[in-house]
């Protein structure tokens, strides 16, 4: 139970976070990948904040023996580049290019029930069903 309670505080603190930094507004996004037009570098302060809270995690992360409410770390260990990952790492940033949403930010979004990220998320499990389609048949 502590399991799945920390999992939902970590949700609704990290949907907090997006709507407080107006990243779930698609038109940041976009703006930030306009450096030619109208750019808005806000995104990149976000990054750069969730990346000063995220190093200092993954150090002491590593420092302990098992996490407070699981067995084991999950880590990822996969240091190679593969087709897979260079073709997935694509179509991603050309989806979030072109919607100006990544699945985070996308699913604190519903919140607004406005049909653009209620399309988005659906077409977004949609995606996700038929890679695991794909991934079933290889």
């Amino acid at each position: 139970m502590k399991y799945y309670l920390s999992v939902l505080i970590s949700g609704i603190l990290f949907g907090i976070g997006l709507a407080i930094s107006g990243m779930i507004n698609p038109q940041k996004v976009t703006d930030f990948l306009d450096v030619t037009g109208n750019w808005d570098p806000t995104l990149l302060f976000v990054m750069g904040g969730a990346v000063c809270i995220s190093l200092p995690g993954f150090y002491l992360v590593q420092r302990r023996e098992a996490p407070l409410f699981s067995t084991k770390f999950y880590l990822p260990s996969k240091k190679d580049l593969d087709i897979p990952l260079i073709l997935g790492a694509t179509l991603f940033g050309a989806g979030w290019g072109l919607a100006g949403y990544c699945p985070g930010p996308a699913i604190a979004s519903l919140v607004s029930l406005t049909a653009e990220p209620i399309v988005f998320v659906l077409a977004m499990l949609v995606g996700q069903h038929l890679a695991k389609m794909f991934e079933a048949k290889n």
